[in-house]
């Protein structure tokens, strides 16, 4: 038995749209990613405990003069500012290279932390950032009360009473 497909041009044609929109997803053909390359190289490693928000960033080749770190609100800002003068004279020529790198790259913090004491360090081209919570922030455990024990020792008390009473009586018969 041949299995016949009828064809279906508008199908078919979303299909190899939606195949066309996905091979743009990709990266490589963003244009807006083309103008922001020191995000992409600016990559962040952010952990979060009940103490602390860590953040690290790979920065070789970075000094630490060049790095400015700055808390406004809610929103932390890396920033990144190198610029590097090479001079080589040969004779009769010099060639001269003056590379310059800047970027930043900003995250939006958790509500309740303590930005004031908040410490940065800076080892071997790692950048390390740690932010504590603040008191308030940090989780904490409420004491439980069982309901079942409050009741029942209420009704002891009423109880109690309600037998005083009745021997009170029987002794005034």
């Amino acid at each position: 038995m041949t299995m016949m497909r009828r064809a279906r041009p508008r199908t078919d044609l979303m299909s190899f749209s939606r195949t066309f929109d996905r091979l743009f997803d990709d990266a490589t053909f963003r244009p807006l990613a083309w103008g922001r390359p020191v995000e992409a190289r600016l990559a962040l490693d952010i952990t979060s405990t009940d103490e602390a928000v860590t953040v690290e960033a790979a920065l070789p080749g970075v000094s630490p003069a060049d790095v400015e770190i700055t808390v406004h609100q809610d929103n932390l800002t890396i920033g990144v500012k190198a610029q590097a003068q090479h001079e080589q004279a040969e004779g009769e020529h010099v060639y001269r290279e003056l590379r310059r790198n800047a970027g930043s790259r900003t995250l939006t913090l958790p509500s309740g932390m303590d930005t004031e004491n908040a410490t940065a360090t800076f080892e071997n081209g790692m950048l390390r950032l740690s932010i504590p919570r603040a008191e308030a922030a940090k989780p904490r455990q409420i004491p439980l009360t069982p309901v079942t024990e409050a009741p029942v020792a209420v009704a002891a008390e009423t109880q109690g009473a309600q037998d005083e009473a009745s021997v009170e009586t029987a002794e005034q018969a």
